[in-house]
């Protein structure tokens, strides 16, 4: 007899890769972000 798969697991591993991935993704872009704050003044920030 097989064993019964156990999907509720196999769910929860896709969405804690699915968090990684994006927590990934938001730390990637608040570097960038960051980086081209520091290159530019803040002055034209406000001018935008």
């Amino acid at each position: 007899m097989a064993k019964k798969p156990n999907y509720s697991f196999e769910k929860r591993q896709r969405e804690l890769a699915k968090q990684k991935k994006k927590d990934e993704k938001d730390a990637k872009k608040r570097a960038q972000r960051e980086a081209a704050q520091g290159e530019t003044p803040a002055s034209s920030d406000e001018s935008e």
